[in-house]
């Protein structure tokens, strides 16, 4: 993936479905198309956007299918894997150890309508330096455990929290935002502006990216709340492409012997016991 050059801002949004899922519950199940998307992307003038999967039941065959369309046009999109922290437990090391060696991908995608996320996960993503971009649905009060058991991993908590418009939980995420280096957030479907508003000046734009919830959502509209903000130039370029690409300056780098180590690990107790990390859903 080229980098931009001083001279040449860029447009990231970091948040963009693709493929087709195997559900038929609702859109997010059933098909995520780019055919509307992209034109209505160029016209915005965004130029890149980091891709995930639609829900679906296997996630090893939705992440290939987003490689494909990742590998068609490198220079345009981004991939994340998708994971299901319940259905894929036991092999998640596997699924990102493809995603990254084989696909190129950059960072993780779990969304709490599977499952809640996992140490699993966490260390899988820590082990290759990925961000984490983790749907919470509303229970931000998890962002003070990942920032306390896992503060060399990013998590972007996407739609401030809630795209339900739990404005509570907007509101309680922001304080994350603020006291916590490692804890994001991106602006995808965020309808209470007042709330974004008040996330840039406490949190800071460095704690904020740009992004649409696209095919679904238009990137045009969701861009023009970023562009609302009346940020600074410097600031505004954070938000719209900056804090991204930071967040994944190190992705697909293994933490040497730990990621190692935490690789063989789970082959060795997959191998002997079938599930390393079944216990964790004993308490669930």
């Amino acid at each position: 993936m080229p980098w931009p050059g001083p001279k040449s801002p860029v447009i990231i949004d970091c948040h963009c479905h693709a493929g087709i899922g195997d559900g038929l519950t609702g859109p997010w199940d059933t098909r995520a198309p780019l055919g509307k998307y992209l034109p209505r992307a160029a016209q915005a003038g965004i130029n890149r956007t980091a891709l995930f999967a639609a829900f679906h039941s296997d996630n090893a065959a939705a992440n290939r299918e987003v490689a494909r369309i990742v590998t068609r046009n490198p220079g345009r999109f981004y991939g994340f894997a998708f994971v299901d922290p319940k259905r894929d437990r036991g092999r998640v090391f596997r699924l990102l150890r493809t995603a990254v060696e084989e696909y190129g991908f950059v960072g993780v995608k779990v969304h709490r309508h599977d499952a809640r996320i996992t140490r699993e996960v966490c260390e899988a993503a820590r082990a290759f330096s990925l961000p984490v971009l983790y749907d919470v649905m509303g229970e931000v009060s998890v962002c003070e455990l990942l920032a306390q058991e896992y503060p060399d991993v990013n998590f972007i908590i996407p739609h401030l929290g809630s795209f339900a418009d739990d404005w509570r939980a907007q509101l309680a995420l922001i304080d994350h935002l603020a006291r916590h280096p490692n804890i994001f957030t991106d602006t995808a479907g965020v309808r209470r502006f007042d709330l974004l508003e008040q996330a840039a000046r406490r949190a800071g734009p460095d704690k904020i990216l740009f992004g649409s919830d696209g095919p679904w959502l238009h990137p045009g509209v969701e861009l023009a709340k970023v562009r609302a903000l009346n940020l600074a130039s410097g600031a505004e370029q954070l938000v719209l492409g900056g804090n991204f690409l930071r967040l994944i300056r190190d992705a697909g780098r293994a933490r040497g012997r730990v990621g190692m180590a935490l690789f063989a690990r789970a082959g060795v107790l997959e191998m002997e016991r079938g599930d390393p990390w079944a216990g964790e859903y004993a308490h669930a």
